[in-house]
This record gives structure tokens, C-alpha cells and sequence, in this order.
């Protein structure tokens, strides 16, 4: 019985080295020469594929510029293994430790934040939608009836729903498994209007095959921090990507790399640049 308590201890302890041990991301990579990036295949400018297991994006770049000092302080080079995550999937992955930098388009709120972490914020957006400019659709109000498409996973037709302009409006869901997906189904007319971060509704339309078809309409339905997730309780980690993140900005480099991507910082992100913070979406909807 003695031997078989001890046992148990002995596998209770290993299992809880193994937990703690997947939570050190530093000594991870730094054993395994290995770090994994979550990427995003269609999520805007910033993070999308460009096809042969490539990709680039606002985000991207900022998790090479994580991955470049993180090599300085594990003293080797690393191996960068691109990781496509969904929607659905990037949180479990991230918590399992298959994916080590969630560099995609992830919006930090409270929910998550029992799950994971995130870097502080480097871009804020606002969810709209994108509908055909032959539609004439141009406000929530104009949905009644209508099918409206998001990608699984997401919170924007939750955050259309609580709009107090869809007071009354009924609407059907539709749901793409990305957000190319999502936009294809506008595109073909199986959806009236695709709901999502502004940035990757004009990513989408930009790449259409006739993007002066489509148009960004309505009202701002939240404003949503969007940060780079990593994981829950690594608090040396979470400070290696914080302070190159800060770095960037503090050397006004953030800009110049946004704008590589056709992209423009507003007055929140500026702000988010200008005092870094990990802030969660609620905070910004006590604005």
C-alpha cells in the first residue's frame, strides 16, 4: 500500500513539473530550439497566408521582432514553425502548448483572459460590416429579415445583437469556418452582410475579385483591443513580449509598420501605443 501511495506521489509530482514546465515558454524554446506562431490565414493586414507555408501581416512582424530579442536571451537561433489556428481552435492550442505565440487577430477580453494571456495591446478596431454596395444596405436597422455571416468563434453578431440599433431586428446567422469563408458568403450572395473587425472586412474586400463590389457599412458595433495571446501564468514570457512590444513603440516603429500593411492607426490604438496596457474590451466599453 506504502509503494503504491508513493507511486501515486511520485506521478502527481512529475505531472506537475510537466504543467509548470509547459507554462516557462523560455525554457521550452530554449530546450526544443523550437517556438511555434499561431498565424492566421485571412485575418486582414494582420496576419494572412501568402501561400507555400508563408505569411505575413502587422502581427507577424511583431512576433519576428518577439522571436528576434527571445533568440538574444536563449543565446541560440530558433526554429519559427508557422502554425495555422481558426477561430475555434487558437485558444485550446495555445493553452496545450502546441502553438507558443498566438500572432493572429485575437481580441483580449475579460472571458478569455480566464484562459489565457495576451501582450499588451498593439491595435484596436472597431466591428462593422461589410455588405454590396448594390444592397444599399447602410445601417444596422436595414438587417431586418436579412442574413447576416461571421466567422465561428467570434463574438461580432453577439456584440450586433446587444446593438441597441437591432433593437427589433431580425435577422438569420450564417457562419464561415474563417473569415475568408465568412466573406465567400457574401461574396456569392448566401449572406446580405459579413460582421467583423474593420481591418480584416477591408482585408477581404481588397483581395475580392471585384472589390469595388462591396463596401464597410453601419455603425460601430464594439471597440476591441487585439493583442498577441500567449500562455496564462508565464509571467517571464508575457515580459519578453512586452517589452519588445513597448520597444517598437517607444522607437515610433509601430506606425511605419502598420503602414506597410495599408493601415492607419486611429486615436485608441494610437493611445494603446502611447501608454501600453493589456487592457481588456471591456474597459474600452466604459468610454
Amino acid at each position: 500500500m506504502k509503494k503504491q501511495m508513493w507511486a501515486l506521489a511520485v506521478c502527481a509530482l512529475a505531472a506537475s513539473g510537466a504543467f509548470a514546465q509547459s507554462n516557462d515558454t523560455i525554457s521550452k524554446v530554449k530546450s526544443s530550439g523550437t517556438i511555434t506562431m499561431g498565424v492566421r490565414e485571412s485575418s486582414g493586414a494582420l496576419s494572412y497566408a501568402l501561400g507555400d507555408g508563408k505569411f505575413a501581416g502587422f502581427h507577424i512582424d511583431i512576433c519576428n521582432r518577439i522571436i528576434a530579442d527571445l533568440e538574444k536571451t536563449v543565446g541560440k537561433k530558433l526554429n519559427v514553425v508557422y502554425q495555422p489556428v481558426t477561430s475555434q481552435n487558437r485558444i485550446p492550442l495555445v493553452q496545450n502548448g502546441t502553438v507558443d505565440l498566438e500572432c493572429g487577430s485575437t481580441t483580449n477580453n475579460l472571458a478569455r483572459q480566464k484562459d489565457v494571456a495576451f501582450a499588451v495591446t498593439t491595435y484596436v478596431t472597431e466591428v462593422r460590416m461589410a455588405v454590396k454596395v448594390a444592397s444599399g444596405i447602410n445601417s444596422i436597422s436595414q438587417l431586418n429579415g436579412k442574413t447576416v455571416a461571421t466567422t465561428t468563434g467570434t463574438t461580432s453578431v453577439q456584440h450586433l445583437r446587444k446593438h441597441e440599433r437591432a433593437n427589433g431586428v431580425d435577422f438569420k446567422e450564417i457562419f464561415g469556418k474563417d473569415h475568408a469563408d465568412s466573406f465567400l458568403l457574401l461574396e456569392t450572395g448566401r449572406a446580405d452582410a459579413f460582421v467583423m473587425d474593420d481591418y480584416i472586412l477591408a482585408g477581404n474586400i481588397q483581395r475580392a475579385r471585384n472589390p469595388k463590389d462591396f463596401k464597410i457599412a453601419g455603425e460601430p458595433l464594439s471597440i476591441e483591443p487585439i493583442a498577441i495571446m500567449i500562455r496564462k501564468d508565464d509571467p517571464a514570457f508575457k515580459k519578453a513580449c512586452d517589452d519588445t512590444i513597448k520597444a517598437l513603440a517607444k522607437a515610433n516603429q509601430l506606425g511605419p509598420m502598420l503602414a506597410k500593411y495599408g493601415l492607419e492607426p486611429g486615436a485608441d490604438t494610437k493611445a494603446a501605443w502611447a501608454n501600453p496596457n493589456d487592457k481588456p474590451m471591456e474597459e474600452y466599453a466604459k468610454k
